[in-house]
């Protein structure tokens, strides 16, 4: 299983944070749309290792299929073909009040948008003139100053991220690869994420071979108590936080925990994290989450995603594995030993 990691977004640590990923044997790297850009350590990345590069992911809604296609095309000729396009939508509030822009039908405002980037790269690449008209975009003007032309890598992939079963139906119909959400457990995986995925292939004519599927996991992983214990307080608190969101309640609906998401939300209107925080048992770290030595971290993300996903993305919120830990994880996926 390929393994990627999250890159430091700070413009003045993004090539420490590069260097270190790729000395701990890592196959790539990935940005994620926090308090940085998404793009832009990516350039600085693609400069100091020859890792694969992702954003994981670009919110879609607030930017333009044009400015998409412009900076994927643009990482992909830099990065000499190492560049794949994550795309996510993100939730109603952030659009609004963080973004300041439009919400509707994010599920195919989403899929209009991997389809119009698509549009955009045909016609750079030569293929048909550009007539995308859609619900929410229209391209239909791209006069020859503004074309770059063929990429000499092809288009970047166009990923899309996805929890519940509208988003990933339409990630199976339409995007090269499927990014499952972080947020998620071995049984919402079996229930909700795999039918949902079956269909959207069935409904596009294709085949699993034609979807990359990605998946995602919040990792506390220590070779010591200490470095475990702090590993999962940064894994529970983000688990917390997710958990607190009304759109994310299927996955702790379907292990039992439905009724915590109420109580994480009113907290959080409150702003009383540590009360979230203590809402968060170990066993829902290990569900959601993953957690364990190395070793058991590598064994438990290959048990629950080997047998659906090429490559996986960690996630470690909140604390840094020692370089040692970073290594050991990365050289047993790369192994792939999975215990009886």
């Amino acid at each position: 299983m390929k393994v990627h990691l999250q890159v430091e977004g700070a413009p003045d640590r993004v090539r420490d944070s590069a260097r270190q990923i790729a000395e701990a044997g890592a196959d790539g790297l990935f940005t994620f749309e926090g308090p940085h850009d998404v793009f832009f350590p990516l350039v600085v990345a693609a400069g100091e290792t020859d890792l694969e590069l992702m954003t994981n992911v670009a919110i879609a809604g607030p930017r333009s299929p044009v400015h998409l296609a412009h900076s994927a095309y643009d990482l992909q000729v830099y990065s000499r073909g190492r560049f794949r396009l994550g795309l996510g939508s993100q939730i109603r509030a952030h659009i609004v009040k963080r973004y300041g822009s439009p919400w509707g039908k994010p599920a195919a405002r989403m899929a209009e948008t991997v389809a119009a980037v698509k549009a955009i790269f045909a016609t750079w690449e030569g293929q048909a003139p550009l007539k995308f008209r859609g619900e929410f975009y229209t391209h239909t003007l791209m006069p020859p100053n503004f074309n770059p032309g063929p990429n000499p890598y092809g288009p970047p992939p166009v990923l899309m991220g996805a929890l519940g079963p509208v988003m990933t139906r339409k990630a199976a119909e339409v995007a090269d690869g499927l990014l499952m959400m972080p947020f998620n457990s071995a049984r919402h995986l079996a229930q909700r994420t795999l039918p949902a995925l079956a269909e959207g292939l069935q409904n596009s004519g294709r085949a699993a071979a034609d979807l990359q599927v990605i998946a995602q996991a919040m990792v506390a992983v220590g070779s010591t108590d200490a470095e475990l214990a702090a590993a999962i307080d940064g894994v529970s608190t983000l688990i917390a936080f997710y958990g607190s969101t009304p759109n994310y309640r299927p996955v702790l609906d379907v292990e039992g925990w439905g009724e915590l998401q109420p109580r994480l939300n009113a907290l959080s209107k409150t702003g009383d994290y540590a009360a979230m925080r203590a809402l968060i048992t170990d066993e829902m770290v290990r569900t959601i989450g993953i957690a364990g030595s190395p070793a058991e971290c590598a064994v438990a993300i290959e048990k629950r995603f080997g047998a659906m996903a090429s490559d996986v993305c960690c996630y470690f919120p909140g604390y840094r594995p020692s370089a040692q830990d970073l290594a050991d994880l990365v050289g047993e996926l790369h192994a792939g030993r999975v215990l009886a």
